[in-house]
């Protein structure tokens, strides 16, 4: 059973980096309670009940290690791991991509976090963006995604974005 949290602390803290990609549907953010030495257990705790309060039905984590997820069952918040798979990039791309439209077209508000909020999981989402058919020219689809992060892409972010269309 999770904790029971009085005042303030009952809603938890919004997750580092949180940025919507598709308004009150589809968010990103940094791993819950942080990376590496600035990682606090207490603050994954808030920011795993922020999500929760918050109406997030599903979190996908896409970081390469299961670290931490037990929590999210602890504070009772759907999750399914995803890592990475750089191998084997477009069939990994089409399955998520597949499974975030399946989660959202049943009503869940989703939450897909990284490590850090970088280049991957940013263009991993303009993919999407652009796969979904929200934004076809590819070169809108990149101003777009940029726009969304508040900075340039790097190439590799980029190469997602320009070959999401063709995992249709």
């Amino acid at each position: 059973m999770p904790p029971r949290l009085r005042g303030k602390w009952a809603l938890g803290i919004t997750p580092r980096n949180f940025t919507w990609i598709l308004k009150d549907k589809l968010a990103i953010c940094e791993r819950p309670g942080g990376v590496g030495d600035s990682h606090r257990r207490v603050r994954r705790q808030e920011e795993i009940i922020w999500l929760r309060e918050n109406g997030f039905g599903c979190v996908l984590s896409i970081i390469s290690a299961p670290h931490n997820l037990h929590n999210y069952d602890e504070l009772q918040l759907p999750y399914r791991h995803r890592p990475f798979n750089t191998e084997q990039s477009d069939a990994y791309l089409k399955a998520l991509y597949t499974e975030i439209r399946d989660l959202l077209a049943h009503g869940n508000k989703v939450l897909v976090h990284g490590d850090e909020v970088g280049d991957r999981i940013v263009g991993v989402m303009g993919g999407y963006i652009r796969w979904t058919g929200l934004v076809e020219d590819p070169t809108q689809a990149i101003q777009v995604t940029e726009r969304l992060a508040g900075r340039q892409l790097d190439p590799f972010a980029r190469e997602i974005i320009m070959h999401a269309d063709e995992l249709r």
